[in-house]
């Protein structure tokens, strides 16, 4: 039976490797140097669905299944890699059709054109007062190397969520546009309401 969504699709082509296979598959995701970057520790010892679950919330949707390929056909995984995409090419046309689809790897970002401020910096001061999963949202930016461990710690031992946000702008946020892009996705993945008030509201 053909998978209803990519994550299951993703998660049956995994099931179906070899475990050398997966093994090396793993391996390789967590040794690419592109952003964003995916840690050992989101990937070792998971089930197939956790890892499908951690390719889809670093990559989006459709970024997942080109990183997948792309992995699979460097470990000498072609056959994998051609089932893979005719398993998700429906889904992601689908997805596409529907207006539903993410963008694809490393660019999703909060840009809508060039010269736009970034949504990150167009809404600073409502985000440093409304967003409140902020130990959400730290882990992720721990797990994707835009803070380190003693940043993160600091950061964590702050009192209030617009503490936590506040200093976030003061440092990491920063650093440039990579920095910005990792903080969207994750306030699109525990913040959804609130980044679409935002948007709607803007």
């Amino acid at each position: 039976m053909a998978p209803k969504t990519i994550k299951m699709a993703l998660s049956n082509m995994l099931a179906d490797l070899k475990k050398e296979d997966l093994a090396r598959f793993c391996s390789q995701l967590v040794d690419r140097r592109e952003e964003p970057r995916v840690r050992r520790n989101r990937v070792e010892g998971k089930s197939f669905l956790e890892i499908a679950d951690v390719l889809v919330s670093t990559f989006t949707e459709e970024g997942a299944v080109d990183v997948a390929k792309e992995i699979l056909n460097d470990i000498d995984c072609q056959n994998d890699a051609k089932d893979l995409d005719e398993d998700t090419r429906e889904l992601l046309s689908k997805s596409v059709s529907t207006g539903t689809a993410s963008s694809p790897a490393g660019a999703a970002s909060g840009n809508t054109k060039a010269d736009e401020k970034h949504f990150v910096d167009k809404h600073k001061v409502q985000l440093i007062q409304r967003v409140s999963n902020t130990d959400c949202i730290l882990d992720g930016l721990f797990d994707h190397d835009v803070i380190p461990q003693e940043v993160y710690d600091r950061i964590r031992a702050l009192p209030t969520s617009q503490a936590r946000v506040r200093e976030l702008y003061c440092g990491p946020l920063k650093a440039g546009q990579d920095c910005k892009n990792v903080f969207y996705q994750l306030l699109e993945q525990h913040e959804k309401f609130l980044v679409d008030d935002l948007k709607k509201n803007h």
